[in-house]
């Protein structure tokens, strides 16, 4: 059990991280490499993942050189996922780079005492070879992760949205409620599953909640209590959604749009919206607002997901370009 220990100070500090985080997803997704837990929910990227691993000459890589690092246990070196990886990929992956050689000795030797590091491990302290690491790192993100990009994204969108509700309800505490059920908010502890029993005190410094798509069933955090504390945790998945598409939408899926009602539900889809506020938006009754959603969903222009008694529907990047052309072609005519 984690116990995650607040102050008034650190709930006015908490806050969500503003998208994916690209090595937390990363590190996150050679987790599902690991384990059959939750495979239900990843089963096409996985099988995805597989064949483009293989075409892309990378196996190899993945099993010597970066499952060995992130093994799917209570440590995995922190120096993989600087806070420098919010800002995007190359800015993570140069602050690995870039990290003094004692911290990775140090983070290493944890590894082995944890659960075990590669023999080769130590020689990560050296420039040359902590470069074919992020240079590993990056085909790795490039071949199995990028493409599927703009689904991360929408989803991380559709979990900013329902922590913004929540905040609106219940203010940052409404937000610590709702974070999945691994988690549990008795104020002043959030108290979530975790590997190895451990209190984790904020003393003021807050806490940077970060969705991830690949994260399962338990959040992680930093091994270091010094480093600016983060909780990376689950984002929701309905069985009905088993996997990331390559693709979102196709030229049958588009024409089913075609009609004023479901139109004017994607538009109120923008800003977030439940089932019964886009019967209400629309004027139509609350199963057909529901018909119209499942078939947008169908399309891959919105995301739907649980929050607390309801189904929050947000765009996706494909939804909110088609109303931003559709917006242009009105405006022109």
């Amino acid at each position: 059990m984690l116990r995650i220990h607040f102050t008034d100070a650190d709930l006015a500090r908490t806050r969500v991280a503003s998208g994916p985080d690209p090595l937390w997803e990363l590190c996150m997704s050679l987790h599902r490499f690991q384990t059959r837990q939750g495979r239900w929910a990843f089963a096409d990227w996985h099988r995805t993942a597989r064949a483009r691993l293989h075409t892309a000459h990378l196996t190899h890589t993945l099993r010597t050189l970066l499952l060995p690092l992130v093994p799917r246990a209570s440590y995995f070196p922190d120096f993989l996922t600087p806070p420098e990886s919010a800002e995007g990929l190359d800015a993570g992956l140069a602050a690995v780079l870039a990290t003094p050689e004692h911290r990775v000795l140090e983070e290493v030797d944890l590894l082995a005492r944890a659960c075990g590091a590669p023999a080769w491990a130590p020689r990560l302290a050296e420039t040359d070879v902590r470069k074919e690491l992020v240079a590993a790192m990056r085909a790795y993100y490039g071949t199995v992760i990028a493409p599927y990009g703009e689904q991360l994204q929408a989803r991380i969108e559709a979990e900013r949205s329902a922590s913004a509700r929540a905040v609106l309800d219940g203010g940052i505490e409404g937000v610590l409620r709702n974070l999945g059920p691994g988690l549990r908010w008795q104020r002043p502890v959030l108290h979530a599953r975790y590997p190895k029993d451990r209190d984790l005190y904020l003393n003021g410094r807050g806490l940077l909640l970060v969705p991830s798509y690949f994260c399962w069933g338990t959040p992680v955090t930093f091994g270091d209590s010094s480093l600016d504390p983060v909780l990376v945790h689950p984002v929701s998945h309905e069985p009905h959604r088993t996997g990331l598409p390559e693709e979102s939408g196709s030229d049958a899926s588009l024409a089913a749009l075609l009609g004023r009602n479901r139109a004017a539900v994607l538009r109120a889809v923008t800003a977030g919206a439940t089932t019964g506020e886009l019967a209400r938006a629309t004027g139509i009754s609350a199963s057909s607002a529901s018909q119209h959603a499942t078939a947008l969903r169908d399309a891959g222009l919105i995301v739907s997901h649980r929050h607390t008694t309801s189904v929050l529907h947000t765009l996706t990047p494909l939804g909110a370009a088609l109303l931003r052309n559709g917006t242009r072609a009105a405006a022109a005519r």
